[in-house]
């Protein structure tokens, strides 16, 4: 067995010694831009060059080292037959959630008001939270949506999810499709996005979405930057629209230095750091499927490329 793995990092080894502990067996190969095929039968890939599919013409299965696998299917000469997994979680799903709650609490909590009172020596105590004056939507509800849900419901929260087929979760109200997304946005003020970045998604998160949403508002992207129209969530907060927005993933990232998101205090900045891959976990899943695929056994998380997830 061959695996190439095509990840742009520069220290290479700090992945491909452990694949070559937890599969033994394997050839493993790193990219080279200017080397020959290695007819690899499995690469482990991150956004990786036209050139791969180019050269690689015996893959079995390509492995993405993240949840998100848009980065890969922009590739214009991905096989349209090759098997594409991308990973489920992998400690990703609890950081995830840790992030979300973090900023609603930011928000329902006035955690800003109290750092301002200690930077002025005051002591005030201000009301407790009405959770019932805090609904949350949860907009995607795959593996990691589903973890946010949860978490924010077992903390006595009202939430809704909504994602483009039907689903069933305990203590959320779930809604599905185009014709379900009024209904959704208006039911919630903290509006939560992870869904996956396709053709469908990209620029959901516009003006009249955003005004829909219930007085008070307050937006944690952590899904996409593209899923994000940035002139529109900017007016929002200028017509009052939008209370707030906490931010983590952006169209061009880093974010610019002269970019209007820096000089806007309603808007929290973080450089994508909402759910980093965890190395061990995602080898131990990674070479797992890897091992079962080739002993032709069912592997989990397989994407349908012409749905983008």
């Amino acid at each position: 067995m061959k695996i190439l793995f095509v990840a742009g990092d520069p220290k290479p080894e700090r992945w491909t010694v452990p694949i070559r502990e937890l599969v033994p067996d394997a050839e493993v190969y790193v990219w080279d831009p200017e080397g020959p095929a290695v007819n690899a039968d499995y690469a482990i890939v991150w956004q990786p060059p036209e050139a791969l599919f180019e050269r690689e013409k015996n893959l079995k299965a390509v492995f993405n080292l993240g949840a998100g696998i848009d980065g890969l299917l922009k590739v214009p000469n991905l096989p349209k037959d090759l098997t594409v997994v991308r990973l489920e979680d992998a400690g990703m799903s609890a950081q995830m959630a840790e992030y979300v709650l973090h900023q609603l609490l930011e928000a329902s909590r006035e955690m800003e008001t109290y750092r301002e009172q200690q930077r002025q020596g005051v002591w005030k105590i201000h009301r407790p939270i009405k959770r019932s004056e805090w609904p949350i939507g949860v907009m995607g509800l795959g593996h990691i949506g589903k973890r946010v849900a949860r978490t924010l419901a077992d903390l006595d929260y009202r939430v809704s999810g909504w994602a483009r087929g039907q689903h069933s979760l305990e203590n959320v109200t779930t809604y599905a499709g185009p014709d379900q997304l009024g209904e959704f946005l208006n039911s919630t003020r903290v509006l939560v996005n992870t869904l996956p970045l396709t053709d469908a998604t990209r620029d959901i998160i516009d003006y009249d979405l955003l005004s829909r949403l219930q007085p008070g508002a307050v937006l944690i992207n952590v899904g996409r930057g593209e899923h994000l129209v940035e002139n529109d969530l900017l007016r929002a907060l200028d017509e009052g629209r939008l209370l707030r927005a906490s931010l983590d993933v952006f169209r061009k990232e880093p974010l610019p230095a002269g970019h209007p998101f820096w000089q806007r205090r309603e808007i929290t900045i973080t450089p994508h750091i909402s759910a980093r891959t965890l190395r061990d976990a995602t080898l131990e899943q990674i070479t797992g499927k890897i091992r079962d695929h080739a002993q032709g056994l069912p592997v989990s998380g397989i994407v349908d490329t012409s749905r983008g997830y």
